[in-house]
């Protein structure tokens, strides 16, 4: 049984997963802290107060709660979107340096010399 464990536990998927977890949960910290100290400042200098929907009720409903809830969600998935946008376009541009650097292949010194003493044959002709 304890064989079984430790493959299961050590298996690519199960490692894996545990590390999203984890970077997951150091992302959210980045996100959090992105919308709570850029994002809501600027939505500060759009609106003079924090919008609060907290104690809205109807007939016993809170549903104020629910409204806050949804807003924070969009504004920390816009975040979201604009954070791993900006990782996307700087890594594709990255990707895209490194394919023309590979692309230009590198001149062996002898085919340097084997190409100016072809050139020479030629313009003596």
């Amino acid at each position: 049984m304890l064989n079984e464990f430790k493959k299961f536990a050590f298996k690519g998927n199960v490692l894996d997963l545990a590390i999203g977890v984890i970077m997951g949960a150091a992302f959210g910290k980045i996100v959090s802290s992105l919308v709570a100290d850029i994002m809501m400042p600027l939505i500060l200098l759009i609106f003079p107060s924090k919008p609060d929907f907290t104690n809205l009720i109807w007939n016993g409903i809170h549903y104020g709660n629910f409204i806050q809830i949804v807003i924070d969600f969009l504004i920390t998935a816009i975040a979201i979107f604009i954070f791993v946008k900006a990782i996307n376009t700087a890594k594709d541009k990255m990707v895209k340096q490194e394919a023309a650097e590979e692309a230009t292949p590198e001149v062996d010194a002898k085919e340097e010399l084997l190409k100016e003493i072809r050139d020479l044959l030629k313009s003596e002709k």
